[in-house]
This record gives C-alpha cells, structure tokens and sequence, in this order.
C-alpha cells in the first residue's frame, strides 16, 4: 500500500535511507533533511498499518525539472514491483503539477530504463541540481552515478 509520508514515518524513512547509503546505494539524509522535504516522500507499506518497506521522493527544482531521490525498498521486497510503484507516483504527481521532465542520479541504469528514463550527460542538467553532490565525498572527481531523464 503507497501513501504519502508523514512526520511520523521520518524516523524509519532516515534508518532505511542511511543504511542504504552505508551500502553505497544512495545519497545520506540528515533527520532535518528528510522533515524538511517529507512532502516530496512517498511510503510504501507492506500491508495496511504494516511496516515501510520502500520510499521514494520527486524534488521539485524548476518550472520543468524533478528529481527522483532516495528511493529505496528493503531487500527482503525487492524484485516485487515495489520500485516501480514508487516511482510512477512520483511520476504522476509531477504531471499533476504540470512538470515533464523528471530525472534521476542513479546506480539502477536498468531498473530506469525500464521506466523510459534515458540517460544523459550530467553536464546537461543544470548546475542548481548538484547542491546535494556537494555533500558527497564522491564529488566531483569520484561520482560514479549515471544521470537518467525522463520527458513526458
């Protein structure tokens, strides 16, 4: 079941997204961070009133431009769909809000391509996107992450 997060889903949404990260999987988030932006986060659960399993966000950066961010899915539900749901939210919610194009920084090349995502060069997407990179101690020289864009 996919809801909308909530304040009091941040404190699991932080243990996940920094346990990936400590896998090399995604970017950290800092528990200001994630109350900050938790209207971007959308929870997956593994039945009503059952434990989160996934989360994703669509950061907004510009009249045309969302990022896809922090998505996750517990290992023990992966290969389940669960990705996928995630991110078609995301997806429509940015429709809804009249932007079309959505992009991602990512290490699932396949998994996005599967959604439509086509890769492209970083240095196409403008320079506002990298504030969180700078956070990263694999900028600048390090980043091993593929750029994804999808246009709607």
């Amino acid at each position: 079941m996919i809801k909308k997060a909530r304040v009091g889903d941040v404190r699991t949404m932080h243990r996940m997204i920094n346990a990936s990260a400590a896998k090399g999987e995604i970017l950290p988030r800092s528990l200001m961070d994630l109350y900050g932006s938790l209207r971007d986060f959308y929870v997956y659960l593994d039945k009503e009133g059952g434990p989160i399993v996934g989360i994703c966000a669509m950061h907004i950066f510009w009249e045309n431009l969302a990022e896809i961010r922090s998505l996750f899915v517990d290992d023990a539900y992966r290969r389940k769909g669960i990705g996928r749901i995630l991110v078609e939210a995301c997806i429509s919610e940015a429709i809804t809000l009249e932007i079309y194009r959505v992009f991602s920084l990512t290490y699932q090349r396949e998994f996005f391509r599967s959604l439509n995502f086509m890769e492209v060069d970083r240095n196409t997407l403008p320079e506002k996107i990298w504030s969180d990179c700078f956070k990263c101690p694999k900028y600048p020289d390090f980043c091993d992450e593929v750029a994804m864009i999808l246009e709607l």
